[in-house]
């Protein structure tokens, strides 16, 4: 009976009508932005550069300037952890390149493809499994060691446009470093936003 009568209220309440003014207007996926620079930051998932198992999964920003030919930076840190019967083992990942790459706009998006050259610093720490309940300290429980690899990447980029300055930005491609004298192959990719004033 209560429902009935909290129906009826419901329904006899004045009310306005709203949906005008909810309707987005012309210029809310107007897009603009006469700069060739953009700065971009989104997540990175890829291989690790020195395990040989496992994925990478951190954060990653850039800027970039130019129109058809470009050039800027990129950073990003990323981090695995994998383990053994003895080791877990955790790498992270800093990856610094310097970038040139090649694009072209057509419509409301960009596409391209960015050549990065830099350096991977890996750090990698690794803790004895069940080391502290033996008695262990020190090094026999835990070790920490850097390495700084060369490297360099190759991504295909796209970018849209999606309003005003901002942009939604994915790339990806096959990574190289060299370790030990020997060279790696991997993959890494990125999903995020981009501002372009």
């Amino acid at each position: 009976m209560w429902r009935h009568g909290l129906l009826a209220l419901c329904l006899g309440l004045p009310r306005v009508a709203l949906a005008d003014d909810a309707l987005p207007g012309d210029d809310t996926w107007h897009y603009g932005s006469s700069g060739q620079t953009a700065v971009d930051g989104g997540v990175v998932v890829g291989f690790p550069a020195a395990l040989p198992t496992g994925l990478v999964a951190g954060v990653g920003a850039g800027v970039t300037t130019g129109d058809t030919l470009t050039w800027g930076a990129r950073a990003s840190w990323a981090t695995a952890t994998e383990s053994s019967l003895p080791w877990t083992v955790t790498h992270s990942d800093l990856r610094l390149r310097v970038t040139g790459g090649l694009q072209a706009a057509p419509g409301r998006g960009t596409i391209g493809v960015r050549l990065g050259l830099g350096g991977t610093l890996v750090h990698e720490m690794r803790v004895r499994n069940q080391g502290m309940r033996a008695g262990l300290s020190g090094s026999e429980l835990e070790t920490s060691a850097f390495t700084l690899l060369p490297a360099a990447d190759l991504d295909a980029v796209v970018a849209l446009h999606i309003a005003g300055p901002w942009l939604l930005v994915t790339s990806g491609g096959p990574s190289f470093d060299i370790l030990d004298g020997k060279l790696r192959a991997g993959w890494s990719a990125e999903l995020g936003v981009a501002w372009q004033p």
